[in-house]
C-alpha cells in the first residue's frame, strides 16, 4: 500500500476496496485510502519523512504502537488524526472487521522547515517535527482535509491552493507551542553573542546580512532583530558597523598599512567609507585616531609603514 519508496508500508488482512488517489505536491503527496481490515490485520509503517495520518471514519477497533517489543501486544486506542516524525514505525492491529477511508500526507522535511523555521527558528522548528501528535480533535482539519480531498481526487485550482490546505493542517496539528513568545525583556544568550561575534570576525569585517545573523543562532529574522536590540541596544547593522571600526582600529594601531589598505581589507568601498563610519563610530578620522594612539604608545612599539 505504498506510492513512496521512501516509505514502508507492509499489512496483512487488510484489502483495498477501491483504487487510491493520489495527488503530488510541491514536497507534499497526498494519498486516499479506502480500504477494509478483517479482526486480527495488522500493518507496520516506516517512512523517511514525516507525515499526516486522518481518517475520515471511527477506528475504535484499530490498535497502535510505537514500539517493537509490543507490536503484537494490544497498544494504545488508534486517534483519528495523527503525525508521525520521520524515521517513527507504526504498527496497527484490528480488534474487529473493520471499513475505513483515511487520508495520508507525505511531507518532505525540508519542505517543512521552509515553512516553520521563518516564524520559530530552525532549532525549534526542529524540535517540533520530532514530536508526534495523535488527536480526537478534528473539526478545522477534518474540513481542511475534506477540501484537499476535493484536490486530489479532481483538481480545479492551482496547486497553490491544495499546498495552502496542508500547511493549515501542519499549523493546526502540530505542536507549535505558544502563539505568541514574550517578548518582554527576552534576550539573546552569551553563546549566541559569541557566536555572532565568532561569525562576523571569521568573515574577515565583511558585512552579514540580518537572514545570515539570525540563521547562525536558529531563530527567525524578525525574533532575532528583537532579541538582539533588546541584548545590544542596537540594530544588527549598527553594531556591525562597531564591530568593523573595532577591527579597524585593531589593524591601524598593530600594522604598517595604509588607511586605503585598511579600508580594502575589511570590506569598505574605498577609504572615503572608512573614514566616514570611522568617524560616525568615534568622533574622529581613522588617520587622526592612529596619530593619537601612536602618540601615546612608546616609540619602540610603533608600526612602521605609511600613514
Amino acid at each position: 500500500m505504498s506510492q513512496d519508496p521512501e516509505f514502508v508500508g507492509q499489512t496483512e488482512g487488510i484489502t483495498p476496496v477501491a483504487p487510491p488517489q493520489w495527488r503530488r505536491l510541491d514536497g507534499v503527496m497526498g494519498i486516499f485510502w479506502e480500504a477494509r481490515g478483517a479482526r486480527g490485520a495488522n500493518g507496520y509503517y516506516l517512512s523517511n519523512h514525516p507525515r499526516i495520518s486522518l481518517f475520515f471514519n471511527d477506528v475504535s477497533s484499530i490498535r497502535i504502537s510505537n514500539d517493537p517489543g509490543a507490536a503484537r501486544q494490544p497498544g494504545r486506542p488508534m486517534a483519528r488524526v495523527l503525525y508521525i516524525p520521520a524515521g517513527m514505525p507504526m504498527w496497527t492491529r484490528f480488534t474487529a472487521d473493520h471499513a475505513f477511508s483515511h487520508l495520508d500526507i507525505h511531507l518532505h522535511r525540508d519542505r517543512l522547515l521552509k515553512m516553520l523555521v521563518p516564524a520559530l527558528g530552525r532549532s525549534a522548528a526542529l524540535e517540533v517535527l520530532a514530536r508526534p501528535v495523535e488527536t480526537a480533535e478534528t473539526r478545522v482539519i477534518d474540513t481542511l482535509a475534506g477540501l484537499l480531498l476535493d484536490e486530489i481526487r479532481a483538481p480545479s485550482r492551482h496547486p497553490l491552493h491544495a499546498e495552502t490546505l496542508v500547511a493549515g493542517m501542519v499549523t493546526g496539528l502540530l505542536d507549535l507551542g505558544n502563539a505568541e513568545p514574550d517578548r518582554a525583556g527576552a534576550q539573546l544568550t552569551k553563546r549566541q553573542m559569541r557566536k555572532l561575534v565568532a561569525c562576523f570576525r571569521a568573515g574577515g569585517g565583511h558585512g552579514l546580512s540580518v537572514s545570515d545573523m539570525s540563521r547562525a543562532v536558529g531563530l527567525s529574522e524578525s525574533w532575532f532583530s528583537h532579541l538582539f536590540k533588546n541584548t545590544t541596544g542596537t540594530t544588527p547593522l549598527q553594531w556591525q558597523l562597531r564591530q568593523r571600526v573595532e577591527l579597524a582600529q585593531g589593524l591601524l594601531s598593530g600594522s604598517g598599512l595604509s588607511v586605503a589598505d585598511v579600508a580594502g581589507r575589511l570590506g569598505f568601498s574605498d577609504q572615503a567609507h572608512l573614514t566616514k563610519v570611522f568617524r560616525h563610530v568615534t568622533g574622529e578620522t581613522p588617520a587622526a585616531w592612529r596619530r593619537t594612539h601612536d602618540a601615546a604608545r612608546p616609540a619602540l612599539d610603533r608600526p612602521r609603514g605609511p600613514v
